[in-house]
């Protein structure tokens, strides 16, 4: 492999295009469709996930990012073309898409524990999403926001758990 092949190799997997006149720019999600939007999705899960200074930002880019995984599920399962906006709805229609659970799905009799885990995570996915728009950078919010960088990190980290295993479920 070539050097210039190894150099773009490494900047796509940042999710980053070096053409053959070597000029770098950003892949842009709205030009990816199919497994390549996928996998660039697993690549904004990843680097989300090793956070920022900017607490507030953490969370809205996990909550944005979910969003992201929510859409690409339900255009790739159910060729849906406009997704719902609203965030709760949209991520619900994605599980049930997926074959995951959610906390309208009833605890039944000897269920796998992962179902439990698949409740659980989209509780807390809501419950992140409920925390941008209170406290971090949802709608525009002009002061201060109260969340802190631990509990941004958190954040993060749980969205991209819900995004990996969505990616996961996806493949």
């Amino acid at each position: 492999m070539s050097p210039s092949a190894i150099y773009a190799s490494e900047f796509d997997k940042e999710g980053f295009e070096l053409t053959e006149d070597g000029e770098l720019r950003p892949k842009v999600l709205d030009s990816l469709t199919g497994r390549e939007l996928t996998e660039a999705l697993q690549t904004y899960v990843r680097r989300a996930q090793k956070g920022s200074e900017d607490a507030a930002l953490v969370t809205g880019t996990g909550k944005d990012l979910l969003e992201a995984v929510a859409a690409h599920a339900l255009f790739q399962l159910n060729n849906v073309t406009d997704p719902p906006h609203n965030f709760p709805t949209l991520l619900g229609q994605a599980f049930i898409a997926l074959g995951l659970k959610t906390s309208a799905d009833k605890t039944e009799q000897g269920e796998a524990p992962q179902h439990r885990m698949q409740r659980g995570l989209f509780e807390a996915a809501l419950a992140i999403n409920t925390l941008r728009n209170k406290q971090g950078t949802g709608h525009g919010r002009p002061w201060l926001p109260q969340v802190t960088e631990t509990e941004a990190r958190h954040a993060i980290q749980v969205m991209g758990i819900v995004g990996d295993m969505m990616l996961t479920c996806l493949k």
